[in-house]
């Protein structure tokens, strides 16, 4: 059943069903106090997907009331197996029914009975006067209600029960429903039902004879029936009678509960909008926020309405506005174009703001059917010159480098010292939220910025900024501006008291901002005819690998069908069920295949499959169609604003997940090349996260190590394993380089235990014996635990902090994260922190000393840079230097380089 049959005029909602089901479900969430709100969210957001299915009808949330009910005096055990509520669950009981009540939904918690009896009794009454009820429930008790007029749906699952669902699904109708969970009993509620019974015995007894009375009025007939113990059946039911029918007594759902509200008094209010405005800023549910709209602005003495914001069509108001920069101290600066590939994007306007409230507009693009005359590009752009290559001017942007690179194609490169809001708040902190305009403003400012597609329309209907009015164009593009400044003026007070912080910033964050430019816009050449033979062949073994897999199946089916594949993996082959979905179902997640792939050959098979689909549609078949038509190269995106930890990412392409342990990755990288004449020059730090935690924790052993210049891996493994470094094999040291890396991940002995494929306690041995032989990195991760729980963050070798708000949170599982995050985020941020201060100095060299060489790419502990071939030795040399010259540790930084015709030979 896809949905109820008849559209029900009352909706009752199980409210402690969902709120259990969701904290145990859904991934545990905290906002930035360390006060859970997983639960919360996933139950709220089941609520509004019920008003929003079903408008117009009453919604009504059950909650359990605290303390005893009838059925304790029933049965003193009744419940009494069920651990103590966990604190992170309890404490979000409170929000979530001010959530309800705010969202003007009747809320009801009745004291000596539970929520299953008020659903109960309500939908008992409703259906008595001729109403549909539609019950939204977990629970499979509630089955025993079902009828003409009452039905279930599993809002998790979206799955919908009327009669004749609930026999296709229990194999028996609703009536019997009760007399089952009597039988069979209940552990989760410790309800006893009959020692020796189960779905097997109760089933077939309910079926051919009736409800429990009639199996007891029939006890002989019991023994004929087809099951196992059927013989033995009825003195054991004889036995346990009164235990039985006690839990009748204790699964059946009381339906006359007197109530202060009748079913006809249940009536939905108007949703508070203040009250929910309060409690999703309080649980940080932001995209909620937004979804209330213009009544979620704060009040903001600048957008009251005294806005002074000009659009500038004519010379005279252009220059005005130019003496007008150039006296300011600091302005901001932003660009209009028509694209967000800022290697495609055309200039539409640009604007400024010199103090708050006050900003304007140039267009220069603007070419729908009567615009206004506007300013030419060529004299805006020699108007504003001189202050953008002023080195002494400074100006503060929104991911000016996205304008920079604009810029630069329009033969203009930004000099002024630059301030940039987005990594002013970056740097601060990391891991408050989103670090864009739009959730800026409303997370400093409190002010709710204009969107693009209130000003340009949504989907295949939305227009080109080009194409928009200027009167809209210029509200929204001199709101830019105007928010730059004020979060600048905001940010900047924060980031100038914090002098480590400030140090990043302006020594790392800062100067490479014009060093991603060049290398976005330098871009990566790549050998499209290599990529697209790759692709065919990648075509032909998936192929064959389709074929292998349908052979060992016995039948074809579509490998990309979820459904289909856990039909042949686990209905037919009969491989066991590793991991559940959140819907119940068999997972066939990798993970799932990678543990099966020792027991069957499918298993492997689909993982070699999914690799090979997943290269050919990420890779081989994409990269060439982004080739740029202009420059005849790749160009990606870098952003600093992104990972928490300081490392950079990539996107439109992602050229940093390009597998290199596999042979068709490594032909990937093969077709990135060096045109004629050039080559390419790969530059990787070696083992710097290892070397890191060497200088970290003062380790004498791993000092040692990497001072005699040894395998780091190798000498673990002839610590751990007690053999003679020349004697390691290739498996101990295997073993050992996951327990190195898996170590400063914050891995467990359970995780260590399913990398290596082996007991639990023999991975446990394995890390006892590496802190025994390595101590100092055993007192470093205690202490950097207890200093994260102290301050609250930890920190890199430079100063960059990465606050963690779940290290003190009550729920285990939150905080072993958190302390997981505290062990590995020094390493990998310092990494981050030495190969960004190795780019700006590559990149000063590069402009001093080798003009026509270009760095490429970056890929996390990697530089690929681009230089003439007769250069490229002491080029090498060059970046070989400064880049093992970027940090001083208590070990040497070691760099290999390599020199080749394609990135492949060069790594």
């Amino acid at each position: 059943m896809s949905a109820p049959a008849v559209a029900p005029s009352l909706i009752l909602v199980d409210g402690s069903s969902y709120l259990y089901r969701a904290f145990h479900a859904l991934p545990p969430l905290s906002n930035s106090k360390g006060k859970p709100t997983g639960a919360v969210r996933g139950v709220v957001s089941m609520l509004k997907k019920l008003v929003r299915d079903f408008p117009g009808v009453p919604v009504v949330v059950v909650f359990d009331a605290k303390g005893k009910t009838f059925r304790d005096e029933l049965f003193t055990e009744y419940k009494a197996h069920r651990p103590p509520m966990p604190d992170d669950l309890r404490a979000q009981i409170e929000p979530l029914h001010r959530c309800v009540a705010a969202l003007g939904l009747p809320l009801i918690v009745q004291e000596g009975v539970e929520a299953d009896d008020v659903i109960g009794t309500l939908a008992l009454q409703r259906a008595a006067r001729g109403g549909t009820v539609l019950i939204s429930t977990g629970d499979k008790d509630m089955a025993q209600l079902v009828d003409e007029r009452i039905s279930l749906v599993n809002t998790m699952t979206d799955t919908y029960l009327d009669p004749g669902g609930v026999e296709q699904k229990f194999g028996i109708p609703p009536a019997l429903i009760v007399d089952y969970l009597a039988l069979i009993g209940d552990k989760s509620d410790n309800i006893p039902g009959v020692p020796g019974v189960g779905e097997k015995s109760a089933l077939p007894m309910l079926q051919a004879l009736g409800d429990m009375d009639a199996i007891y009025a029939n006890l002989e007939k019991v023994r004929e029936l087809d099951f196992r113990g059927a013989s033995k059946m009825p003195e054991k039911l004889e036995e346990h009678r009164d235990q039985a029918y006690l839990s009748r007594q204790l699964a059946t759902i009381k339906t006359d509960v007197e109530l202060e509200l009748a079913d006809d008094q249940l009536v939905m209010a108007e949703p508070d909008r203040d009250g929910l405005r309060t409690l999703y800023t309080e649980l940080e549910f932001r995209a909620w926020l937004d979804d209330l709209g213009q009544a979620t602005r704060a009040p903001e003495p600048n957008r009251s309405g005294n806005l002074d914001y000009q659009a500038v069509t004519d010379p005279a108001s252009l220059a005005d506005w130019v003496k007008q920069l150039a006296a300011a101290e600091i302005f901001a600066f932003d660009t209009e174009t028509t694209s967000l590939n800022y290697m495609e994007a055309d200039l539409v306007g640009f604007s400024f703001a010199v103090e708050s409230g006050r900003a304007a507009y140039v267009p220069v693009g603007h070419d729908y059917l009567d615009a206004p005359r506007q300013l030419s590009l060529q004299r805006v752009l020699a108007a504003l010159r001189p202050l953008l290559e002023d080195a002494d001017k400074t100006l503060v942007g929104q991911h000016i480098k996205y304008d920079m690179n604009v810029l630069a194609r329009a033969g203009l490169e930004i000099k002024a010292q630059l301030r940039d809001t987005m990594l002013e708040s970056y740097v601060l902190d990391s891991v408050a939220g989103r670090h864009d305009m739009d959730s800026l403003a409303k997370r400093v400012l409190g002010v709710d910025t204009i969107k693009f597609e209130d000003i340009a329309g949504k989907g295949a209907k939305q227009i080109g900024f080009n194409q928009v009015a200027l009167d809209d164009a210029t509200r929204y593009a001199a709101e830019d501006a105007d928010i730059t400044l004020q979060l600048h003026q905001r940010l900047w007070p924060l980031l100038d008291s914090e002098p480590a912080l400030k140090a990043l910033y302006l020594d790392i964050e800062r100067p490479l901002i014009p060093v991603l430019s060049r290398m976005e816009r330098n871009g990566a050449m790549i050998d499209a005819d290599a990529m697209f033979a790759q692709s065919h062949e990648i075509s032909e073994k998936l192929r064959k690998l389709e074929e292998q897999v349908h052979q060992l199946a016995g039948e074809p089916f579509n490998l990309g069908s979820t459904k289909q594949l856990r039909e042949i993996l686990f209905d037919k082959l009969g491989l066991p069920v590793i991991k559940k979905t959140p819907g119940g179902e068999a997972s066939t997640a990798e993970e799932v295949l990678v543990e099966l792939a020792p027991d069957h050959e499918i298993p492997q098979l689909l993982l070699d499959y999914r690799g090979l689909a997943k290269l050919k549609s990420t890779y081989t078949d994409k990269l060439p169609l982004l080739i740029n038509k202009t420059t005849g190269r790749l160009h990606t995106s870098y952003h600093q604003a992104v990972a928490a930890t300081g490392r950079l990412s990539s996107t439109d392409p992602n050229l940093q997940n390009i597998p290199v342990r596999t042979e068709e990755g490594r032909r990937i990288r093969k077709a990135f090349i060096a045109p004629p004449g050039r080559v390419l020059v790969a530059a990787d730090y070696s083992q710097i996260e290892l070397r890191i935690m060497a200088h970290l924790s003062g380790d004498a052993g791993l000092l040692q190590a990497f001072a005699r210049n040894l395998d780091v891996h190798s000498a673990t493994a002839a610590e751990v394993f007690g053999v003679a470094l020349d004697q390691v094999s290739s498996d101990q040291r295997r073993s050992a380089k996951a327990i190195n890396f898996g170590l400063m991940y914050g891995m467990s002995a359970f995780g260590l235990a399913r990398q290596l494929r082996i007991s639990r306690g023999e991975a446990q041995s394995y890390i006892d014996t590496y802190f025994e032989r390595y101590p100092g990195v055993k007192a470093f991760m205690d202490r950097i635990r207890k200093e994260a729980a102290e301050k609250g963050y930890v920190e890199t070798l430079f100063g960059r902090r990465l606050n963690l708000p779940e290290i003190q949170a009550r729920q285990a599982q939150l905080r072993q994260a958190a302390e997981r995050t505290a062990i590995n985020a020094p390493m990998q941020g310092s990494a981050a922190d030495i190969i960004k201060r190795a780019m700006i100095a590559v990149d000063a060299m590069i402009s001093s000393d080798f003009p026509e060489a270009m760095m490429i790419m970056q890929v996390h502990d990697e530089l690929v840079l681009e230089v003439a071939a007769h250069q490229a030795e002491d080029f090498a040399r060059r970046v070989r230097s400064l880049m093992q010259d970027a940090a001083e540790l208590q070990v040497p930084l070691i760099v290999d380089i390599g020199i080749a015709d394609n990135w492949e030979q060069a790594h």
